[in-house]
């Protein structure tokens, strides 16, 4: 069974196709939740929260047990297709509190992207501003902070990459 609980406006677009298992949907504000054809998501927590926040999930995408995808204060994320997450990948485009310094906010929300054919592994830490390029691997238990180009694994905590040039099959 999945649970949807929505305060204010929630655009859902999710094809006939998607697969949702034990999936946890929860939107605050006026915002969208788009998945695409023939994605799987089990026991995956959504949470949408604030205005003109989205998250949007690409075709064949595959997003494991215990995941935990956060869009808050105008942001958005955005899995293109065929990408993979394992169990317990949080990715987060807010810190969930303002901080301040001398009066002004020092930790804005930032958007968060995962272009094509991505492989997130186990336990892994995606927080705001991070985009990861196309055919990307993130190691076990990686914490990234930073961009990651296209074709290379980056693992550790924080994340660096270790490997460029690199392709592989799902």
């Amino acid at each position: 069974r999945n649970k949807i609980k929505i305060k204010g406006t929630l655009t859902i677009s999710i094809s006939k196709s998607v697969t949702l298992v034990g999936c946890r949907i929860s939107s605050s504000g006026n915002n969208s939740l788009i998945i695409d054809d023939y994605s799987v998501l089990r026991n995956v927590s959504l949470e949408i929260i604030g205005d003109n926040c989205s998250i949007i999930i690409g075709k064949n995408c595959m997003i494991g047990n215990n995941c935990y995808l956060s869009a808050k204060e105008e942001t958005q994320i955005l899995i293109q297709d065929n990408c993979g997450f394992s169990r317990n990948v949080k990715v987060m485009t807010s810190d969930g509190h303002p901080i301040y310094q001398n009066k002004q906010r020092i930790n804005i929300s930032k958007s968060i992207t995962f272009e094509k054919d991505i492989w997130v592994a186990d336990n892994v830490t995606i927080l705001k501003g991070v985009h990861i390029g196309t055919g990307s691997v993130i190691g076990i238990n990686a914490t990234l902070t930073k961009d990651i180009p296209a074709h290379s694994i980056a693992a550790g905590n924080p994340a660096k990459v270790i490997k460029s040039n690199i392709s592989w099959t799902p």
